[in-house]
């Protein structure tokens, strides 16, 4: 609370509570947080090399104390506290207890083992110990609040975080086997901390899940700030999208986690009837979650939501593009969630490579369908299971029978949201000539109605998110004509709503998922060929159909592939929580939203409890066979399809 003393072994800002923020982001060259009153000198783990204390995977001396002399629990699970002091204390070379010991070696070994190896028993783990529920935590718990006098000292939860290649806040050791992987000792901490059971009981996902909206209600104009510095994000989209939609998601797992958890129990045969046989939820364990830049905060909190309720510990990296959002997700929400649990990573493209090396159990990935390609072949070395959210070129068909006004407001919405930069945006339409005369004047209409009559000045409408991104859209203008907007500064990043008319297939604007503010009409003479246009394409991640006729848009739905589909509207359909959203094919795998992102991070585990009794029943399946045992098996074990008659 403000104006009590800070506790002993930590600073100002630096001891959330359990629950809150326990210590600096590490990164390259900053931050060197130490912890007076803690045994230990300020340096770095012994065996490392002094020339990258602060580098990733490092920990400082004091820092490593201050977690195995005050941390929660009995510190790292499986290892005794007396362990601790010989394993973390800085060494003295000359000690014949030294690092090089057996004593100690053997206990390296057992840390490295218990870290790593997912087959440990639970008690073997001190789960036979009751957890303690979150509601017994000190004040502060999961709030980035001063702990001493100094309540400027609360914004410093994160500080030294800026760059990339960090890791994010929480206690990080060390991989003790002095691999050279830069995460393999945050990765390895946080399987420790899921062996131990810590994330399974119900009170702490709830727990940890009113902690990230507690994040959202008291960040909400830090988040707004931070979209539209980034990509010059409207409030209200920033709002809508980053803010509202992932409470929805929180609340609606609050709502309902106690029933996702149950066992779900199944149908028996004849011989099991008397025993119990059901689904089992389990968790996966420590999964990565890879987050786009296009809607920085919802495309990585509403997987990180699921990856809670299904009691999981998450490593999550935030884009690099959107700067600014990067640094409040680093510095402000791990002061939010239990750092033992959780952490972010903030990294560019080689450590999110190194970061890929480690062995997960699960990864979320939202992004391109190049680097999905990459990401699936490092996932694949370790046999990882993963989820791919990758966008593609979604095609918008619009019939001839169709209130045209609603039409160009709905598609003019859905293209230009987000200055166009969303994976399951109309990313061309496909109508025949005469639509196309008529779509004109009603998209003109609408883009002025939305925009007014210079969009550049509008508050409404956002910029592209960098100037690569600018340069490459930029240069689709010259597909098809330009029969609406094609203006474009490339100082502000600004590229006008922009309609091309009589695009070809073989146009650059054809070639690639735009993902920006420009609509191509391709034109084609009726439904069956615009179906034959999509269906001799890769799949993608939204088709859209327009009509009044309702059977017109059932013959698109029918006769096409794609991860989703929204008839007479666009982008409506992925803010149900109670619809799956994800691609196919080339557009991804896997899907999430509501309950099927609880289920995506969940392992439905197959289980069987048979009574120990009623051996009898057991002989038929024992050797010796026989022609009676078998026929007798044949009458317990058998399934009939229903409705089928057997004449005996």
């Amino acid at each position: 609370m403000a104006g009590d003393s800070p506790r002993k072994g930590h600073g100002s800002g630096a001891g959330c509570g359990p629950g809150g923020c326990q210590g600096a982001m590490l990164a390259p060259g900053k931050g060197k947080r130490s912890h007076p009153g803690v045994l230990g000198e300020n340096g770095p783990f012994p065996g490392g090399d002094p020339g990258s204390a602060g580098q990733p995977g490092q920990v400082r001396g004091r820092r490593l104390a201050a977690i195995l002399e005050h941390g929660e629990g009995s510190g790292i699970p499986g290892i005794p506290r007396r362990a601790h002091r010989g394993l973390w204390k800085p060494h003295r070379a000359e000690s014949p207890r030294g690092r090089d010991s057996p004593e100690l070696q053997a206990t390296l070994q057992r840390a490295t083992t218990l870290s790593v190896e997912t087959g440990s028993s639970f008690p073997q783990l001190g789960m036979h110990q009751p957890l303690e529920p979150p509601g017994q935590q000190p004040p502060g718990y999961g709030k980035c609040s001063p702990m001493g006098s100094d309540a400027g000292k609360a914004a410093e939860c994160g500080a030294g975080s800026g760059g990339s290649g960090g890791i994010g806040k929480g206690p990080v050791i060390c991989c003790a086997t002095g691999c050279a992987n830069p995460y393999a000792g945050l990765v390895n901490h946080l399987r420790a901390a899921w062996l131990s059971g810590k994330t399974r009981p119900i009170e702490y996902r709830v727990a940890q899940l009113e902690a990230l909206g507690r994040f959202l209600d008291e960040k909400k104009q830090d988040i707004l700030e931070a979209t539209a510095s980034d990509m010059g994000k409207p409030s209200f989209e920033a709002y809508f999208t980053e803010i509202l939609l992932c409470k929805n998601e929180i609340n609606g797992t609050l709502n309902n986690l106690s029933h996702w958890m149950k066992d779900e129990h199944v149908d028996k045969n004849l011989v099991t009837q008397l025993d119990s046989a059901f689904i089992r939820k389990d968790p996966y364990g420590v999964v990565l979650i890879i987050a786009p830049w296009n809607y920085p905060i919802h495309l990585f909190l509403v997987p990180l939501i699921g990856a809670i309720a299904a009691g999981n510990c998450v490593v999550f990296k935030p884009s690099e593009t959107t700067k600014n959002t990067e640094r409040l997700v680093a510095e402000m929400l791990t002061c939010y969630l239990d750092n033992d649990c959780f952490a972010v990573v903030t990294a560019g493209v080689q450590e999110t490579t190194r970061l890929l090396e480690n062995k997960f159990d699960y990864i979320f990935y939202l992004c391109s369908t190049s680097v999905g390609k990459i990401v699936m072949a490092a996932a694949a070395k370790h046999l990882t299971p993963v989820t791919l959210e990758l966008g593609g070129k979604n095609p918008c068909y619009v019939s001839d029978t169709c209130d045209v006004q609603n039409v160009a407001r709905r598609v003019a919405w859905g293209r230009f949201f987000n200055a166009g930069q969303t994976c399951i945006a109309p990313d061309y339409v496909l109508c025949s000539v005469e639509m196309q005369e008529k779509l004109m004047p009603a998209l003109r209409e609408a883009i002025t109605e939305f925009f007014g009559s210079n969009p550049q000045e509008s508050p409404d409408f956002g910029r592209i998110v960098g100037d690569k991104q600018f340069r490459r859209i930029r240069a689709l203008l010259c597909s098809g004509r330009v029969a609406i907007g094609g203006q474009a500064d490339e100082k502000e990043r600004y590229i006008a709503p922009t309609v091309l008319a009589d695009v070809l297939p073989s146009d650059p604007a054809m070639q690639e998922e735009i993902f920006g503010p420009i609509l191509p009409i391709v034109v084609v003479a009726n439904m069956d060929e615009a179906i034959d246009f999509i269906n001799a394409r890769p799949r993608p991640l939204a088709i859209y159909a327009f009509s009044c006729d309702s059977k017109v848009v059932n013959q698109v739905l029918e006769r096409t592939s794609s991860g989703g589909f929204c008839g007479n509207d666009t982008l409506m359909h992925v803010t149900l929580t109670s619809l799956p959203f994800g691609g196919i094919g080339n557009s991804g795998l896997g899907k999430y939203h509501g309950k099927f992102t609880f289920d995506t991070f969940t392992h439905h585990r197959g289980c069987l409890h048979r009574n120990m009794g009623l051996e009898a029943l057991n002989a038929l399946r024992y050797p010796p066979y026989s022609q009676q045992k078998l026929g007798l098996l044949t009458a317990t074990f058998e399934i009939k399809r229903k409705g089928m008659c057997t004449l005996l």
